[in-house]
């Protein structure tokens, strides 16, 4: 569970900018400030730990529900904010709350300082090493990211490896989650830290749809990319016999027990019968 690190004394109840790279603050007494600037604080939340509900957005700030409910609703009229897709973040019974998450436009705004760098790098690195740098560098930083991850032994494997998958994206800042659509599941990735330096260069991209297929040990096709305008990267994975549960309900992980690495089959010492 996440803590909040409070202001400290003396410092006012200034609202982090956009890309500063300042602890997560909650904002006392948020309502006081201009409306843009608080505007700006709920696009922040919403890019770094997004999507969230107006209720998340108000406790985090220290808005009142009327007050969250006027920039949600300006934020969504100017673009900036949407309605996330029908059974994200869906717990048990009742009127599921609504989540809110980031456009392509609102996503665009909070571009970071620190992308130019990125982009810069990676020109460099393609400039001195060739598509095949850009590649080897694009695979290793998701194989990092998930490292823990169990590659799946089988058919009934796959859904407790699609939610570890899931899982290492979010601890890495993609706000993953999982969904059961129809005889398969698929992964949304509600925030990309590198989508505008993917847009440029999509090996990134690729990269991750190949350590998947590996991971899984199935082909995955990839619907969408926030690199290329859509509001999430949704990876689709075909599961027999289909995964249980109800359709959008994220399926929890279960934590498998540790297996063994196997020996490849060229290492393999062949048993031989005993002679009499």
């Amino acid at each position: 569970m996440r803590n909040d690190v409070e202001l400290p004394p003396g410092s006012g109840n200034a609202v982090p900018s956009a890309g500063a790279a300042t602890p997560r603050q909650s904002v006392v007494g948020a309502e006081t400030h201009p409306d843009g600037q608080t505007r700006e604080a709920v696009l922040t939340l919403l890019v770094e730990d997004g999507p969230l509900t107006a209720g998340d957005i108000g406790e985090r700030l220290g808005i009142s529900a009327a007050g969250v409910r006027r920039h949600l609703d300006a934020l969504t009229a100017a673009g900036d904010i949407e309605v996330a897709p029908t059974g994200f973040g869906q717990r048990g019974r009742g009127r599921p709350a609504k989540w809110f998450q980031l456009t392509p436009a609102g996503r665009g705004k909070m571009r970071h300082a620190y992308d130019d760098l990125a982009g810069a790098a990676m020109r460099k690195l393609r400039d001195l090493g060739g598509h095949d740098a850009v590649a080897d560098f694009a695979r290793e930083r998701v194989e990092r990211i998930v490292a823990e991850v169990q590659p799946a032994d089988g058919p009934d494997d796959v859904a407790d490896t699609v939610d570890e998958i899931a899982d290492a994206l979010t601890s890495a800042g993609y706000s993953a989650n999982t969904r059961q659509v129809g005889n398969g599941m698929q992964i949304c990735q509600h925030h990309c830290p590198v989508a505008h330096v993917a847009t440029e260069f999509p090996e990134l991209c690729e990269a991750e749809t190949a350590v998947f297929t590996e991971l899984l040990g199935t082909h995955v096709q990839r619907l969408a990319t926030i690199a290329n305008g859509d509001c999430a990267c949704t990876t689709h994975v075909p599961i027999h016999p289909p995964p249980v549960g109800r359709p959008g309900e994220r399926k929890p992980s279960v934590k498998r027990t540790t297996r063994q690495p196997r020996t490849p089959q060229s290492q393999t010492t062949p048993t031989r019968k005993a002679t009499r």
